[in-house]
């Protein structure tokens, strides 16, 4: 069964553009693409509307026209299929997830997606999804690499597999970062200033953590020897070094969850953060269950 890649679009300009991208990933994978707008919009006590209430049947499929016609003209040869989905778009790009290779979002929205950075909505997407959600946003260079932040967590180890993937497509070099710092030691990170504080054996723990990282990658080395690889340990915080590491990339993957160097933080901390403030698209990949 061949699996999709879904694109979420409300007819605003980032919606759109995330349609381009998703097109240009449905042609990196040879799948189909699918357009999709959820209307559930629901009024102070009132019903939900329809396509058809209004007049709003011809704006929707007009608005969708226009989507798939920026689809073609991004990836020629795609195959298209566009729908209109009755329901609050959280619900109904969850539900087109399960059959999906790919789920793709702008970063801002105008109706079905508004606020989609903003909160929940990304969360529970990225936490309870069943494929990878890619959210477009900033400016990315397209002769950057592809960085996987890696966290050495069991729950990690799709966003590994996912990178490698994704260079391969892109004939991209890949970046693997393992941020690490003085809390990793004791999987704790919270207040106070992870730098700094005090370590038996600061050159051990250094020592484990490029273990970790050489460990994480290794394998997938050899699944895919045409990727070039370049393996990064940094010792800082994690969220600014994983944004810092973003800029001038082409895209960066993340774990929905882990341990390691990103101790303590989950899809709340540090992804909702790269998704806020990534200068380049960001791909959050779950662990399935």
């Amino acid at each position: 069964m061949t699996h999709p890649v879904i694109a979420g679009v409300d007819g605003s300009a980032s919606s759109l553009e995330a349609v381009e991208v998703a097109a240009r990933e449905a042609q990196l994978r040879d799948v189909p693409l699918r357009i999709v707008h959820a209307f559930g919009h629901r009024s102070a006590g009132g019903p939900s509307w329809s396509p058809a209430d209004r007049g709003l049947e011809p704006m929707t499929h007009g608005m969708l026209a226009r989507a798939e016609e920026l689809a073609h003209t991004a990836a020629p040869g795609v195959d298209v299929t566009r729908s209109v989905v009755a329901g609050e778009a959280v619900e109904v790009l969850e539900i087109e997830s399960r059959s999906a290779s790919l789920a793709v979002t702008g970063s801002r929205g105008l109706s079905g997606f508004s606020g989609l950075l903003l909160g929940s909505t990304a969360v529970h997407l990225a936490a309870h999804g069943h494929c990878p959600l890619m959210v477009v946003r900033g400016r990315p260079d397209p002769a950057g690499p592809v960085v996987l932040a890696v966290d050495g967590s069991e729950a990690g180890a799709g966003a590994v597999e996912f990178a490698f993937t994704e260079a391969a497509l892109r004939k991209a070099p890949l970046v693997a970062v393992h941020v690490w710092n003085t809390w990793s030691e004791h999987g704790y990170e919270g207040p106070g200033d992870p730098l700094n504080a005090m370590v038996a054996d600061i050159d051990r723990l250094r020592e484990a953590e490029q273990q970790l990282l050489d460990e994480s990658v290794t394998a997938w080395q050899g699944k895919f020897p045409q990727v070039t690889v370049e393996r990064r340990l940094v010792r800082s915080r994690v969220r600014q070094a994983l944004i810092d590491a973003g800029r001038g990339a082409q895209l960066l993957v993340v774990g929905a969850r882990g341990h390691g160097g990103f101790t303590g933080l989950l899809l709340g901390s540090v992804s909702q953060a790269l998704l806020h403030h990534a200068d380049c698209p960001v791909t959050v990949v779950r662990c399935e269950e």
